[in-house]
């Protein structure tokens, strides 16, 4: 079963760093104004979608990992310029890769402990299921990054999961 798990997250890490990587090439060739303009999204633009992203992405790793900076605000604009940004989440997604390709099944069985942002209180939670809503976070904001994508331009690229496992079955490079 941990080898099933471990699998599943390892595919799952790659596939996060390949989505990413196709988002950011599509957002790269945004307008400024577009890209910063209120949309209607939770974090309104493109611009506070993907720097949630890498704030969120920055918290789990230090929950899951004890290192690392984290923001203390879900908002929190990490970088304002584009290629700043553009560059810590490839830095993200390698750090995310490293981590759970690392992790063994004794690992996946194990829990964690950690603060919200937003509470004093402490949770204590089976990591694998924290890596679950994890992953699935990410899926979540990507889709409304693609929406904005979508709106502004009239098109976005290709990020379903199926996709990317077609690519990787054909053996096409699909690493972020």
């Amino acid at each position: 079963m941990h080898d099933l798990l471990k699998n599943h997250f390892d595919m799952f890490a790659r596939y996060n760093a390949w989505a990413n990587t196709r988002l950011y090439e599509a957002a790269r060739s945004l307008p400024d104004g577009d890209y910063r303009a209120d949309r209607g999204a939770f974090f309104k633009s493109m611009h506070g979608t993907l720097n949630h992203l890498l704030a969120t992405d920055r918290i789990w790793m230090q929950r899951f990992t004890g290192t690392g900076d984290a923001p203390t605000q879900l908002d929190a604009i990490l970088f304002d310029r584009f290629d700043d940004l553009a560059l810590a989440r490839q830095q993200e997604d390698a750090r995310i890769v490293r981590y759970i390709t690392a992790l063994d099944g004794a690992a996946l069985g194990g829990t964690i402990s950690y603060r919200r942002v937003s509470t004093p209180d402490v949770f204590v939670q089976p990591l694998a299921p924290a890596l679950a809503h994890w992953f699935n976070h990410q899926t979540h904001h990507r889709g409304q990054a693609h929406a904005i994508l979508t709106g502004l331009t009239g098109r976005a690229p290709e990020l379903d999961l199926l996709f990317y496992q077609r690519l990787a079955e054909k053996g096409t490079r699909v690493t972020g």
